[in-house]
């Protein structure tokens, strides 16, 4: 067990961080979380013909844009699969996609394999019992601020933002100000935006 969100450091100092928190934050190497109740604010919606909807953050999706900029690998695990999921990750670029996955610890591992990164260098974002075991497959566990009680227990951070509403980018935020990068991946994206390059691959870049 690491720092509790009351204990992180103040980021307003011009030098470097140095914290047990911060070094855990630079570490990660793959970003994975879940779908429902972290990307999303866990509600279900269903159009007139019966399709499943889902409303995603724009803010969350620029974070993960700045992530992949800094060569952050992102990886979304979800235990439903639907259509617009796909859609949303493949407009930012997102490498890993896995739907429809009921052992989220079995899937993790897989990833080190295949993202050639180790345990300690993966964080994970979670919000309820299901994403417990993929807390025993990663070096970094993060609950969303509204996330079920045990899994708040067991993270190492637990964000000040619900799921769905800003929570990915807390944390995007947050390794950025760990590895001291926050700076220099704003003025690369600023002239992404300028040059009309694209960043990281997504295809969007802009959120």
């Amino acid at each position: 067990m690491l720092l509790r969100f009351d204990d992180k450091p103040d980021n307003s100092s011009p030098d470097p961080p140095h914290t047990p928190l911060h070094a855990a934050l630079a570490r990660i190497r793959l970003l994975a979380m879940d779908v429902d109740g972290v990307l999303t604010d866990g509600t279900l919606g269903y159009s007139s013909d019966g399709s499943e909807t889902k409303r995603f953050h724009v803010h969350d999706g620029l974070g993960l844009t700045l992530l992949a900029m800094l060569g952050v690998q992102i990886a979304w695990i979800s235990g439903r699969i639907n259509p617009a999921v796909e859609r949303r990750a493949g407009e930012l670029g997102v490498k890993h996609l896995l739907q429809g996955v009921r052992d989220k610890q079995s899937a993790l591992e897989h990833l080190t394999q295949s993202a050639n990164v180790s345990a300690d260098e993966i964080g994970y974002i979670g919000d309820d019992w299901n994403d417990l075991g993929a807390f025993a497959a990663c070096g970094f566990r993060i609950a969303v601020a509204d996330a079920r009680r045990e899994v708040r227990d067991q993270a190492d951070y637990v964000t000040d933002t619900p799921g769905g509403y800003g929570a990915v980018r807390e944390i995007c935020d947050a390794i950025l100000d760990a590895r001291a990068m926050r700076e220099q991946i704003l003025d690369a994206y600023l002239k992404s935006l300028r040059s009309g390059s694209t960043p990281a691959g997504s295809t969007l870049g802009r959120q």
